[in-house]
């Protein structure tokens, strides 16, 4: 029985690689300073895997941006726009990443959007019909002679041909993808040789498609894959994850593969099928320990759950995390704040390599003295989660009936009542809500934590720049302002600071995309909102203008998934608690004269299980929680909603059914292209399509924009229509912002002159 790992963090526990490509992409530090950077953490990261027992060290799970970028590299799958006139390298990465990079042409990102049911981005590769794939990027070649060079195996740990396929879109013409199976099958084979001149054993292939319902085509394309790849020198480790491939039995178990990896953490019924059909020659990797959440395992029931497999297998069984350690933070040891009861209960990625190290010592010997130890914590754990119930919360869930769910009148009455309130133009402007959290805002917070200055003062100041952030709206003429959101440090954690039944770490922070990194809160027990979060912020913002400014809320269904849920209750029943919090919020904004407020749930489509046919009931509780969030209000009080990195098309059914007064979506990237679901189900309500890319640095001209409006307008119904930035400016710069909105601004009013 080995240890096994399917991919580590590459962050740092101080996010040393956020910092290092933040300075180089300010040209603070050379790019030789930046690999060494990662050249450290790598090391770092590897010993620390070797240390638990590791046999197989994973490489490719570091990316300077994103993994999935770094293989359409790796295969010269690079846009034409990014390439430049030399060989593909960092900067490469970062062009396709950003739009722009320290050398080489600006150019309009790739898209980017979510990996499967993640908060993990990825770049999406573009692949156009005359696509051929070839090796052109050297970085898995590099870091395999690294491990080599610490005195380790190297195990490659590459997305599939297939997945790759599936993930990627097509571009200058409509084609199917798969017709570039073959090029891309012979450019992995000339990849695995190449591993194996460099004295690989093992290649991890990922394929996590293979949890989604796939169609006969693309089963016959896994087939077909794996049987031409059965001539590499290599052995291959099959890995799928995010759920069960038991629906796919007969087809994964056929396959000539030297090892399968299987998600028994969202799909632990799955094991014996696969245990009765694998054959006893080819490695079981048992994914036990929890790759996307923080909370430690119950190290007994595992071990009991999966010895008579461990044991029947003898030597051809690993035991993993259920996906790669990415989605985990890095290091709990640095977390000094935390109480020690709730420590005791989490677990880091660091941590999972020492809990998979217990986990052989209970399967090796129950009745060690350390086992009975490892057994007698778990004990301990379990009693402590139970003392966390709130039964105030539990009653008042309870106590729900189906008119808490519902607004007062249907839209159309709604949206009468509210342009009478507000009279705002054709395509009226707005923005997401945060506005640039400048290094003086952030260091501002950062005295304020450390006790450097008072209440008052930081108040204050923050007062100051929300001023400022209102009258930078007012000059550019918006028509509805947001205060900024200076006092929040995340749209998430701001949140889970304060409410009960929810905790917050100092370092637990995980990539969401290339240097951006998030820190979800910890949602250990029933959650409420002890007092008002943001009335004050927002009522303040209000007191400085007339015009009417946004109460800004994150939704139930986005702080559920961005945070580290408890597991001890089902998650719509978190959704619930946490539905009823917002609620709260909404009603105290009301009342306080906030006419216009927006419950963003930008996650929500990513919680959507990765099987269609699991869809509804998620659909269901999801979009009762939203509804509950905003049914508390009259119907002068107009709700909106934010949106981003979604495929509408098979979900708009739910969002309308979300009934928010205004959605805003992120558009920009696509050029429009999701609104063709909202074009083809007649969308009832308002919608603001995003028309300026607030993920790049480059500031589009108001040509750009009148475009994409234009699209807009042939697409939805121009007094349906609403003009704002794709996403939050919170990662930008007042240089770029600024003018990026008086762009929109000019461009708004030129489409109001046309079409008004």
């Amino acid at each position: 029985m080995q240890i096994a790992s399917l991919g580590f963090p590459r962050i740092g526990r101080h996010r040393e690689l956020k910092f290092a490509l933040e300075k180089y992409w300010r040209g603070e530090i050379t790019q030789a300073e930046l690999s060494d950077v990662a050249s450290d953490l790598r090391r770092t990261h590897w010993q620390w895997q070797a240390d638990a027992g590791v046999e197989f060290l994973p490489v490719g799970d570091f990316a300077y941006y994103d993994q999935v970028l770094t293989l359409s590299a790796t295969l010269n799958a690079i846009p034409d726009r990014h390439r430049g006139e030399g060989q593909i390298d960092i900067d490469t990465l970062f062009r396709v990443g950003r739009g722009r990079a320290p050398s080489g042409t600006n150019a309009p990102a790739a898209e980017m959007t979510k990996y499967f049911n993640t908060n993990y981005h990825y770049i999406v590769p573009e692949l156009k019909p005359e696509q051929t794939f070839d090796i052109a990027y050297n970085q898995f070649f590099d870091e395999i002679e690294e491990v080599k060079a610490l005195g380790f195996k190297a195990k490659p740990v590459i997305l599939g041909p297939v997945s790759f396929l599936y993930l990627a879109k097509t571009v200058e013409a409509e084609f199917d993808k798969l017709t570039l199976l073959p090029s891309l099958l012979t450019a992995y084979t000339a990849l695995l040789t190449c591993f194996n001149e460099q004295g690989v054993e093992w290649v991890q292939l990922d394929e996590p498609i293979l949890a989604l319902e796939l169609t006969s085509d693309w089963q016959q394309a896994i087939t077909d894959t794996y049987q031409a790849l059965d001539a590499a020198p290599t052995k291959t480790l099959l890995a799928s994850y995010y759920g069960s491939i038991e629906h796919h039995l007969d087809l994964v178990t056929d396959l000539p593969v030297a090892g399968l990896h299987l998600d028994l953490v969202t799909a632990p019924e799955q094991l014996a099928a696969f245990a009765e059909k694998v054959n006893t020659d080819t490695v079981l990797s048992l994914g036990v320990i929890n790759g996307r959440n923080v909370w430690a395992a119950e190290l007994d029931t595992l071990a009991k759950r999966i010895s008579s497999v461990v044991h029947d297998r003898q030597d051809n069984v690993w035991i993993a995390p259920s996906c790669s350690l990415l989605h985990s933070p890095v290091d709990l040891e640095v977390e000094t704040e935390l109480a020690p009861e709730l420590k005791t209960q989490l677990a880091f990625a660091k941590q999972k390599l020492t809990e998979l190290s217990q986990l052989k010592t209970l399967l090796d010997d129950r009745q060690s003295p350390l086992a009975e130890a490892i057994v007698a914590h778990c004990a301990l754990r379990r009693h402590a989660r139970a003392k966390a119930a709130d039964q105030s919360v539990i009653d008042r869930v309870a106590a729900l009936a189906q008119q808490d769910y519902e607004r007062q009148n249907e839209f159309v009455k709604r949206q009468a009542v509210q342009q009478d309130k507000y009279r705002l133009p054709l395509f009226p402007i707005t923005t997401i809500g945060s506005f640039p959290q400048t290094p003086a805002i952030r260091g501002l917070r950062s005295r304020w934590r450390k006790g450097e200055i008072t209440e008052a003062t930081y108040t204050e100041q923050l007062q100051q720049v929300t001023k400022d952030t209102i009258e930078r709206q007012l000059k550019l003429g918006i028509d509805v302002l947001v205060h900024g959101e200076a006092e929040r440090n995340d749209m998430v954690e701001y949140f889970g600071e304060q409410l009960e039944g929810v905790g917050f770490t100092q370092f637990g922070w995980v990539q969401s995309y290339g240097s951006r990194c998030v820190k979800p809160p910890l949602i250990y027990g029933d959650v409420s909102r002890p007092k008002a979060m943001t009335v004050e912020w927002a009522t303040y913002a209000q007191s400085l203008t007339e015009k009417p400014v946004k109460g800004m809320l994150t939704g139930p269904v986005t702080i559920l998934h961005w945070s580290f849920a408890r597991e001890d209750i089902s998650r719509d029943e978190i959704a619930t608690q946490i539905g009823l919090a917002i609620r709260d919020e909404v009603v105290d904004l009301q009342n306080a004269g906030i006419g216009i407020i927006q419950i963003d749930e930008p996650a929500f489509r990513e919680g959507l299980p990765l099987k269609k046919s699991d869809w509804q009931h998620y659909l269901d509780w999801a979009v009762n929680a939203f509804k509950l969030s905003a049914a508390g209000v009259t119907d002068a009080t107009q709700i909106h909603t934010h949106m981003c990195y979604s495929e509408f098309n098979e979900t708009i059914a739910a969002i309308a059914a979300m009934d928010a007064d205004v959605i805003t979506i992120e558009t920009s990237r696509s050029r429009m292209g999701l609104l063709k679901a909202f074009e083809d189900f007649n969308y009832p309500n308002e919608i603001g399509p995003g028309v300026y890319d607030i993920h790049s640095p480059n500031i589009p001209s108001v040509d750009e924009m009148v475009t994409l409006i234009e699209k807009a307008a042939r697409k939805i119904p121009v007094r349906q229509l609403w003009v704002n930035p794709d996403c939050g400016l919170k990662t930008r710069t007042w240089d770029e912002v600024e003018p990026a909105l008086r762009n929109l601004v000019t461009a708004t009013k030129e489409l109001r002159r046309k079409l008004g």
